[in-house]
């Protein structure tokens, strides 16, 4: 029995390709990167953490653009999350609910 190994497709992750799947993750402000207290709040076991609004996404994300408002202040957890690494790929995959998006991003439905 012969099996044939085929990679799956390289998926590509860009700005222009990016949907902000990591901005519905729980971030945890462990260090002070200056956060505007706005977009902040203290979570059920006192712990600081980004605000997320009645949509579950970060309070810093611009709706709009798909695009963090305080980049140059984001938490040190968004700024070692690498778009297009495999964390970030899991949680793309993750968002990912019908066949037609799984198809408009990664190019084919077959893995």
């Amino acid at each position: 029995m012969k099996i044939e190994v085929t990679n799956p497709p390289e998926v590509v992750v860009t700005c222009a390709s990016c949907e902000a799947c990591c901005c519905r993750l729980e971030v945890l402000l462990i260090t002070d990167t200056g956060v505007p207290e706005r977009f902040t709040e203290i979570d059920r076991w006192g712990g600081e953490t980004m605000a997320r609004l009645d949509d579950g996404w970060c309070a810093a994300l611009d709706r709009n653009t798909m695009m963090c408002r305080i980049y140059q202040n984001r938490p040190l957890i968004c700024r070692e999350f690498e778009m297009g690494d495999s964390d970030c790929l899991v949680e793309r995959a993750a968002n990912y609910q019908t066949e037609a998006t799984v198809k408009a991003c990664f190019g084919t439905t077959e893995f």
